[in-house]
């Protein structure tokens, strides 16, 4: 039997507690992965970027490095996620694909999975990049800072002719709102594990293979016990978000 949350979408905490600077806690990865296999998100204070690729969760650095987190390890402060999206990846849809630019990952997907404009989708992109620019904030330097502010420090590193692996989420317009990022939402990492972050921009060299699942089912967890959160007016700016996720 599969699992009851197979491409169902778990999201912990809302993108506008990230602008509002909600992120000195959150869920532990741990509890985090229980939930999905394929994800993305961020670290306590936003240091860094995270990916989850076949259930194994690397935290991605500002100088385009990448580590790997072990989930079970014991640590002081815990590992968490602020804000986090994952799902038990299983594709409905695969095909092979050349892209030009991030913006036509939206229309391959359209293409492939049509009637899912107001679904979310689950996407994998797997091949040879001739270019993939990523940044990655390297986090708060006083407490509740916003997002934004984190994402002027931000450093941009660009990848020519790699292999790897881009992992993400298709969003409808109506999580503007607050509730997460509408559009796409990418972060990348190379085949060997080493480097990656949060895609700007793509180009394949040729075809790279396209997996993706619609996703017609979304669990919300907010914080609980979170000062932080509860203080936090949580009004959304979908201006802020568009500059800061590009």
């Amino acid at each position: 039997m599969a699992p009851p949350n197979e491409n169902e979408l778990f999201q912990y905490s809302l993108i506008s507690a990230l602008l509002d600077g909600v992120a000195s806690t959150g869920l532990p990865v741990a509890e985090l992965l229980s939930h999905g296999d394929h994800g993305l998100g961020t670290f306590r204070y936003m240091v860094g970027e995270m990916i989850i690729l076949d259930g194994e969760l690397y935290q991605m650095k500002a100088d385009g490095t990448v580590s790997p987190i072990d989930p079970a390890a014991a640590s002081d402060p815990p590992v968490v996620a602020p804000f986090a999206q994952v799902t038990r990846f299983e594709p409905t849809a695969t095909t092979a694909a050349a892209l030009a630019s991030k913006d036509e990952v939206s229309g391959a997907l359209a293409r492939l999975l049509p009637g899912s404009r107001n679904h979310f989708v689950a996407v994998r992109l797997e091949g040879t990049f001739r270019s993939v620019t990523v940044r990655t904030a390297a986090g708060q330097t006083e407490p509740r800072q916003s997002v934004r502010e984190v994402g002027r420090n931000q450093v941009s590193h660009t990848f020519e002719d790699v292999e790897g692996t881009v992992v993400g989420f298709l969003s409808p317009a109506f999580v503007e709102g607050g509730i997460g990022v509408p559009g796409i939402h990418l972060h990348f990492i190379t085949r060997d594990r080493t480097r990656g972050g949060h895609v700007l921009a793509l180009e394949t060299s040729g075809e790279v293979q396209v997996r993706a699942a619609e996703l017609t089912k979304m669990h919300v967890e907010l914080p609980v016990g979170d000062e932080e959160f509860d203080a936090a007016p949580l009004r959304g700016d979908a201006a802020a978000v568009k500059e800061v996720e590009g």
